[in-house]
Order: C-alpha cells, then sequence, then structure tokens
C-alpha cells in the first residue's frame, strides 16, 4: 500500500512539472503593469502637469522653485493653458509662454500624486 501511495505520489509530482513547462508562461502569470512607468512613456519627454515633480521644473531657467511650486499646487489642469488662470505676475506668464511647448497635461494619477511627493519627491543632493 505504501508502495502505491509513493507511486501515486510520484506520477502527480511529474504530471504536474510537464504541465507547467508546456502552459506558457503569458498564461500563467498575469502580466505586472508598472502605472508610474505607463504615465512616464505617455508623456514623452515634456513635463506633465498634472504628474511631474517641481523637480522637473528645474531645466526651465526661472520656474524653480516658486513658480514650480504654484503650477504644481494649482492642479489638476485640464489643459495647458489652464495654467494661466492661476494669480500669475506679468513675469511668470512670460516665462510660461516661453516654454510653453515644453508642457503636457494627463490625467493625474494616483501613484505620482500621493502625500506631497510632487512637492519633496526625496530626492536629495
Amino acid at each position: 500500500m505504501k508502495r502505491l501511495l509513493s507511486w501515486l505520489t510520484g506520477l502527480v509530482v511529474i504530471a504536474g512539472l510537464l504541465i507547467g513547462l508546456l502552459v506558457p508562461p503569458s498564461v500563467s502569470a498575469a502580466e505586472i503593469r508598472n502605472v508610474a512607468d505607463d504615465k512616464l512613456a505617455e508623456r514623452g519627454d515634456k513635463v506633465d502637469l498634472n504628474n511631474s515633480s517641481v523637480r522637473r521644473f528645474q531645466q526651465f531657467p526661472g520656474m524653480y522653485p516658486t513658480f514650480a511650486g504654484k503650477i504644481v499646487l494649482g492642479g489638476p489642469y485640464e489643459n495647458v493653458d489652464d495654467v494661466l488662470k492661476l494669480d500669475l505676475s506679468e513675469r511668470q506668464k512670460e516665462l510660461f509662454e516661453k516654454y510653453r511647448d515644453n508642457f503636457v497635461v494627463t490625467a493625474p494619477s494616483i501613484a505620482l500624486n500621493e502625500g506631497f511627493d510632487r512637492i519633496n519627491d526625496g530626492q536629495f543632493r
């Protein structure tokens, strides 16, 4: 009886291994998606006004940190021109017009907007 039970156990293990080898990985495991990476791909090289941190504005002289903080806190935006609805100085309006083509607006993502990560994203020099 013990011998029969050990043979049956062995057959079940071998059958499980063979089935595991025959089933493609895409069927056996769900695809893992990273929402943050998807958002980065969607915006391209532009700064996403709804999902970028203040640090992303460093590349635009005159915007970091004060004007960038105002933009980040003033969202979410429907389109890029919504920034002009904020209480901006003439200098800030000129800066925005100068760099307007470098901005894009996508839907806000909780993965990128949770807490105050857009103000202080934890990157220290």
